[in-house]
């Protein structure tokens, strides 16, 4: 849809001559004498752009734009004016106005401004989108779980949003960390400023320090230039430490001090510099343990532990594995074009009993795998990893060799069964058997399959 523009001046050279070149340039055009003309069109009308004339009869540019910013705020307005009333000009950007113009003007000008306006619009457009997103994404609300144990979580997350207190977040790989600090992040007072995460564990142990606090040119081999650290790009906002167990002690003191102080000094420097930044740690090792080891400053640990908030593993909240797995298939059937309803019974049950060493990162895996690999419109087992169906089965596999037997034959009967839609007669063909035998087989063997 082209952009609209209203072109307002008492001139009718000028306004005409202005509403023909933005025409020619691809933008749709309307013109108005007056403020009054004006005012009735944008009553009517949805304009990206207002271009007014500040010196007219009656109601003058400056009055037009806060008329219209109450008609409609969502208007941008740029004002023309002659050289003699810049003063003027300062007074309708100080109303509202995004930029002004001065007779006689040069087209190539005009047309720029107004480009750079819509650009601006646009830009502001997708930051709001964009924001409306990351609000969405990291509600703390779309932390999936019902269970007593994730309660208990996000009574903690509500608790420590509004707070300017160090959190520690603990719990094993894939339970979910990062995302319990970003959602503390966005629903805090810090929100609209930046959230930075490091994996501390991931920087080289010689660069660390410059990672975290900058460096001055020329201060060790490779500084070609001035570099901030995350602690000047996280300022005013979130610093979110991910394995900060990892820390190299020589550096844990320098931390320290750079959290009780508020102050960083970049390699190379002796000239601190004030930041105002949360920190939200997180770790999968005990650290209370490595403080009696020896390997990370008792003094840090209690600064960065003002609030501890424990993560269960999704072996010990096993009552939410369902919720994850509807909320995993609801994503990845969005994002690959899908329709798969929830897995079967069985599938089920193999999700619930599985021992998740790589936590809800795992689960998801294996539900993006087999949203996949999925033929039918349900997740059956064969869509899982064979290692979990195998676990599985032998678990269900009877110690007795006639049982066992009768196991094997009925969940082949099934499988065969489910690969024909159940057509019988194709099933008999292909277990090499008569129809008659398969129909005493499901009987013996208790298949109850329509």
């Amino acid at each position: 849809m082209k952009p609209r523009i209203l072109v307002v001046d008492d001139e009718k050279g000028i306004r005409e001559s202005v509403s023909l070149v933005l025409s020619e340039e691809g933008y749709e055009t309307e013109i108005a004498s007056d403020g009054s003309e004006a005012l009735n069109l944008l009553g009517e009308k949805d304009f990206d752009v207002l271009i007014t004339d500040l010196k007219m009869p009656g109601i003058d540019g400056i009055d037009l734009i806060k008329k219209s910013l109450k008609i409609c705020p969502q208007t941008s307005v740029i004002i023309i004016t002659a050289h003699a009333s810049v003063e003027s000009a300062i007074e309708a950007l100080r109303t509202g106005a995004f930029d002004y113009i001065l007779k006689p003007f040069d087209f190539d000008d005009l047309i720029l401004k107004v480009q750079r306006l819509l650009n601006h619009k646009e830009l502001a457009l997708e930051n709001q989108a964009l924001r409306k997103e990351v609000d969405e994404k990291y509600n703390f609300s779309n932390i999936i779980g019902q269970s007593p144990e994730m309660h208990e979580v996000f009574n903690l997350i509500k608790k420590v949003c509004s707070t300017k207190g160090n959190v520690l977040i603990t719990g094993k790989s894939g339970t979910g960390k990062e995302l319990v600090a970003r959602a503390i992040h966005f629903n805090s007072p810090r929100k609209s400023k930046r959230f930075v995460a490091i994996n501390c564990g991931a920087i080289v142990g010689t660069l660390i320090e410059s990672e975290f606090f900058g460096h001055k040119k020329g201060s060790f081999t490779g500084a070609i230039n001035d570099k901030d650290g995350f602690f000047k790009i996280a300022n005013m906002g979130t610093l979110f430490l991910d394995e900060v167990g990892d820390i190299p002690l020589p550096l844990q003191v320098k931390l320290l001090r750079a959290i009780e102080e508020g102050e960083i000094y970049p390699v190379g420097s002796s000239n601190p510099i004030k930041v105002d930044i949360r920190i939200i740690a997180a770790t999968n090792r005990d650290l209370a343990r490595e403080v009696e080891k020896g390997n990370f400053r008792e003094d840090l640990y209690y600064r960065l532990n003002v609030i501890e908030i424990p993560l269960p593993s999704l072996t010990d909240r096993k009552e939410d594995i369902p919720l994850l797995v509807q909320h995993f298939i609801k994503k990845y059937n969005k994002e690959l074009n899908r329709q798969i309803k929830n897995p079967d019974n069985k599938t089920m049950r193999i999700l619930r009993n599985h021992d998740w060493k790589g936590g809800i990162r795992e689960l998801e895996n294996v539900i993006e795998r087999a949203i996949i690999l999925c033929e039918a419109d349900v997740i059956t087992t064969g869509d899982l990893p064979p290692n979990m169906v195998n676990a599985e089965i032998e678990e269900e596999i009877p110690t007795r060799l006639k049982e066992a037997v009768a196991f094997f034959e009925r969940e082949h009967i099934k499988k065969i069964l489910q690969k024909t839609a159940i057509n019988k007669e194709e099933s008999a063909n292909i277990l090499g058997i008569s129809l008659s035998s398969l129909y005493r087989k499901m009987d013996e063997l208790n298949i109850k399959m329509q």
